[in-house]
């Protein structure tokens, strides 16, 4: 097996936690991100679909807090809101909306969340 190049090792848990894929040099395409080591292309990043990155981010919270969103205490939905807030989420359209489900509160509460955040 033929060992990365130090650059793509070294953003290899950066590409994991957003969900990209590290890409062979020969692979890059247009939509890829090419990955430059003195003047040479030694890999690209491909990144991941933006269908499904609220449901990544959600995991990705979930995984933080240890938990299912729904099991938490109140506290803990609150942390986790902020969370979200954090990564981006609520930029997303529907994002309150699949929230709330997500989470097993209201809309009301997730924007009462997010304006005690705001404040």
């Amino acid at each position: 097996m033929v060992e990365p190049h130090p650059l793509i090792a070294a953003l290899q848990p950066l590409l994991d936690a957003t969900g990209a894929q590290s890409v062979r040099p020969g692979d890059v395409d247009g939509s890829d991100v090419p990955l430059v080591w003195g003047g040479n292309v030694v890999g690209g990043a491909r990144l991941p679909p933006i269908h499904g990155s609220l449901d990544r981010i959600i995991a990705r919270v979930e995984a933080e807090m240890h938990a299912p969103l729904p099991t938490l205490s109140r506290l803990e939905k609150q942390q986790a809101i902020r969370r979200l807030d954090e990564l981006g989420a609520f930029v997303l359209r529907r994002a309150v909306e699949d929230v709330s489900e997500a989470v097993g509160i209201s809309r009301i509460t997730v924007y009462s969340y997010l304006n005690a955040l705001h404040r």
